[in-house]
């Protein structure tokens, strides 16, 4: 990770039966960077993959960052490493925050969380309250009360008339039914985060809206192979050796088999280990790291392919 910082987790709370919340600090109590609603920060976790997290604490906060953390026991084991490897004093390597989710003016919002995608969008509901904002909405969705984070926070008197929960369990395990929300553009900015299925959901039901107005979060990740993927050759700037990148294979698992070590972790173009520069090409850019002027200049070969035929890079 680039621009890192060393912080000690100062506190680690429970939410819910599966998410934790940690509040990371300098360890000389200085100032962390300041960041704003809607970042996230890459933590390198004991395990030594690096995870992206959503910053849920208000952005006005300048001396803490806190992350929430859902333990997948079916992941690769960087949430499982934070769950059952970390405690209050341990010092974790973090990135400076990132925002790949900024919060735009608009005159009104609807925010959509479903699950642990509250995370992202809990600190911008909570700057919309904070600042007075007069036309916003949040939906959130969740399996049952007992593992919904947030809960009391959201359901509080100063908070509860700005929001809609909706618990699955509650009903047969019907999801909440967006359509009469999304059918009709109007001046609202739409912010969403949650599971694949909710994802693909709003997608689709906003397919018909500006997509200046409609702000998502994704860290489940992307793939580098798929339907669309295509052949293309990479050339190494240092060596000027040409690699065959097939289209059922990604950059980095071709320079493994080829006995080279290139810098990798989350392998699904979320968290910028593998950031490398691009010097020439066409790039099909796959992550979800880096912004728009960052892609004139930067790849990550962990997801990213190619539209032109072959790509040069340092790697």
């Amino acid at each position: 990770m680039e621009n890192k910082l060393n912080v000690t987790i100062a506190s680690r709370k429970t939410l819910t039966p599966q998410i934790c919340e940690i509040e990371f600090r300098r360890p000389d109590g200085a100032d962390l960077p300041p960041f704003e609603c809607g970042a996230h920060i890459v933590v390198e976790t004991p395990n030594g993959m690096a995870r992206s997290y959503s910053l849920v604490n208000d952005e006005t906060e300048n001396d803490r960052y806190v992350i929430a953390v859902k333990r997948e026991n079916g992941g690769r084991g960087g949430s499982l490493s934070m769950h059952t490897e970390t405690a209050p004093g341990d010092i974790l390597r973090i990135s400076a925050p990132i925002n790949s989710f900024g919060f735009v003016q608009a005159p009104k919002y609807l925010l959509i969380a479903g699950g642990i995608g509250i995370t992202p969008i809990i600190s911008v509901f909570r700057k919309l309250l904070r600042i007075g904002h007069p036309d916003f909405r949040l939906i959130y969705s969740t399996r049952s009360a007992e593992t919904s984070p947030y809960l009391k926070e959201l359901t509080a008197p100063k908070a509860r008339d700005f929001t809609t929960i909706h618990h699955t369990s509650l009903r047969d395990g019907t999801r909440f039914d967006l359509w009469p929300t999304l059918k009709a553009p109007d001046e609202r900015h739409i912010y969403y985060c949650g599971p694949t299925s909710l994802m693909n959901a709003i997608y689709a039901q906003t397919i018909h809206w500006p997509r200046s107005a409609i702000h998502s979060e994704d860290f489940a990740g992307v793939s580098a192979t798929g339907a669309d993927s295509r052949p293309f050759k990479v050339k190494k700037l240092a060596t000027g050796e040409v690699f065959d990148i097939p289209a059922d294979r990604s950059i980095v698992d071709v320079f493994r088999d080829a006995g080279l070590k290139p810098k990798s972790s989350c392998e699904s173009g979320t968290c910028g280990t593998c950031r490398v520069r691009l010097i020439a090409g066409v790039p099909d850019h796959r992550d979800l790291v880096l912004g728009e002027n960052e892609r004139q200049s930067f790849f990550m070969p962990c997801v990213s392919r190619a539209f032109s035929e072959e790509l040069t890079l340092d790697i």
